[in-house]
């Protein structure tokens, strides 16, 4: 697959700093029951990564010690790794707020049809992708009877009390099917509540814009069809300094699923590990000069330096893009 890694290495991208810690976002692994076109992650069927349980107990340590409130979890299809409901009900016992990246069609999926019930009975916040409400663009982007399948696993959330109970959040998430920019994110939403409730009686909370961003799968099919640098154009023109106060590593530490620590799960793809200073020995512990989890045990990571690329641009152009969506919203 084509790589894009070493085009964004050099960049003119402000620098920029961490501020408060709030959040983990934690990738579980890339297994996944899809194989979607914008993902960055390049998970599907076919991968074998899946955090183990001494990982998952090292961050419920580092949860403990830094009195995180917000768990974000991210595949792949986090689901699929096998300690999923251990890791969300130690979470949910330190009264941490937990989010699950759910891709939905996993919900029908066999195998996992008590899985609705489980996030509903432990008050996981869903942020679930559909990148579109009309059944084609779905398809293309996912494959073939994913819309069906989302539809479902929608109606089956919306049955149990997401997106009706104020404390079952069901928020949806849209990616461009291609080269640009989302659209306003406020009209976007309002198009996706009519058009679901009109069609399928669906009812949600929020939808979030994301941009889509140049490396992995996407960045490839970038290259192959020679919009790489176009891409990139388009993301630096429509930059807007406002949005670099509310960039969303300034406040999160993304952790792979060996325990590897990094910015953003952008970065995180990339193999780009944190900044040094972040550890709490002189030795890092691996021979990629990578930060583990276990070395920020006792650390203060805010006002740390964040590592940056070309990419970053896709977090600050036009209304901005964080995996809370828009943000100037």
């Amino acid at each position: 697959m084509l790589d894009t890694e070493p085009l964004l290495q050099v960049t003119d991208f402000p620098a920029i700093n961490r501020s408060v810690l709030t959040t983990l976002q934690i990738n579980l692994g890339y297994l996944c029951n899809l194989s979607c076109t914008h993902c960055h992650v390049n998970a599907g069927p076919k991968r074998t990564e899946l955090m183990d349980e001494e990982t998952i107990n090292s961050i419920l340590k580092f949860i403990d010690q830094q009195n995180i409130k917000v768990i974000d979890l991210t595949g792949g299809a986090p689901e699929m790794n096998p300690h999923f409901k251990y890791f969300v009900r130690e979470a949910r016992a330190r009264n941490c707020e937990v989010i699950d990246r759910c891709n939905l069609t996993i919900l029908v999926e066999p195998g996992y049809e008590d899985m609705a019930d489980f996030l509903a009975e432990q008050k996981v916040k869903i942020v679930a992708s559909l990148p579109c409400y009309e059944e084609k663009n779905v398809n293309e982007q996912r494959g073939n009877g994913v819309y069906h399948d989302s539809i479902a696993a929608l109606k089956k959330l919306n049955k149990l009390g997401y997106g009706h109970d104020p404390s079952l959040i069901l928020d949806l998430v849209y990616n461009p099917n291609g080269a640009f920019l989302p659209p306003p994110q406020a009209q976007l939403e309002a198009d996706y509540k009519r058009e679901l409730a009109a069609g399928h009686d669906i009812i949600f909370n929020e939808l979030f814009t994301i941009t889509n961003m140049p490396i992995s799968r996407f960045g490839a099919v970038l290259l192959a069809h020679n919009q790489f640098d176009d891409y990139i154009t388009l993301l630096k023109n429509n930059f807007s300094d406002q949005n670099l106060t509310n960039v969303m590593c300034k406040s999160i530490l993304s952790i792979d699923w060996q325990g590897y620590v990094y910015d953003c799960d952008f970065n995180q793809m990339l193999g780009w590990g944190a900044d040094a200073s972040l550890a709490n020995t002189q030795t890092i512990a691996t021979d990629q000069q990578r930060i583990h989890i276990n070395d920020v045990f006792g650390q203060d990571v805010s006002g740390k330096p964040i590592v940056i690329g070309q990419h970053c641009y896709g977090c600050t152009a036009g209304q901005g893009s964080s995996c809370s969506g828009a943000l100037d919203a």
